[in-house]
């Protein structure tokens, strides 16, 4: 049977605080690297897990590790400031949905994979990057490039964009994705968007 959406919040909102707690003194390394190590653990035990399951599991380590409020933002783009505070907390909602169960649906098995951080980080315009490695089952490497940012100035280092490949911005992606639906249907077009497309993650690895 599915876990309702507000039985999933409930559950991992302390584990949420506790990942946070634990990265607001660290550099985005360290936070790459904890996230990392998350998705390892999740991996190795995902083949008894249902996707509702392994949505429990990585929220709290997706929610600590990456701005998710900001990236809302960042893939409407200008549209954004035209919205209504409860259309902004509603795509901020629907855009975390919808981003861990990415990763719910990705994650699901276990071969040998693994992570390497980079422990040197580049600068950016836009805050720091954070150089990882995906080395496949089969040998293959992924680079997987964080762009780092500290909130407020002051606050915890987290992720904003991530490029796959090393250079493709999956924000971008999403940016150009979005705002054509937002344009042509509205928020109501961009929110059932988001929805059937996590729903349509769910369906696929059950």
């Amino acid at each position: 049977m599915s876990v309702s959406r507000r039985a999933l919040l409930i559950s991992f909102v302390p584990v949420v605080l506790c990942f946070r707690e634990a990265a607001a003194a660290d550099g985005p390394t360290t936070v790459i690297q904890r996230f990392c190590d998350a998705l390892i653990a999740l991996m190795k035990e995902a083949k008894g897990l249902s996707f509702d399951q392994r949505y429990q599991r990585l929220a709290p380590a997706i929610e600590a590790a990456y701005n998710l409020p900001l990236m809302s933002q960042l893939s409407v783009g200008a549209e954004w400031a035209q919205l209504q505070p409860a259309q902004q907390r509603h795509l901020i909602e629907a855009f975390s949905r919808y981003t861990v169960a990415i990763y719910a649906n990705r994650f699901d098995s276990y071969n040998g994979q693994r992570f390497d951080v980079d422990p040197a980080t580049a600068t950016n315009p836009n805050g720091v990057i954070v150089q990882t490695k995906l080395t496949r089952a089969d040998g293959t490497k992924l680079a997987l490039n964080y762009l780092m940012r500290q909130s407020g100035g002051s606050g915890p280092w987290q992720a904003i964009d991530v490029y796959m490949s090393g250079t493709i911005s999956e924000l971008a992606t999403r940016r150009a994705d979005f705002v054509s639906v937002l344009q042509r249907s509205g928020v109501d077009g961009l929110l059932q968007l988001l929805e059937a497309r996590t729903s349509d993650l769910r369906r696929d690895k059950p």
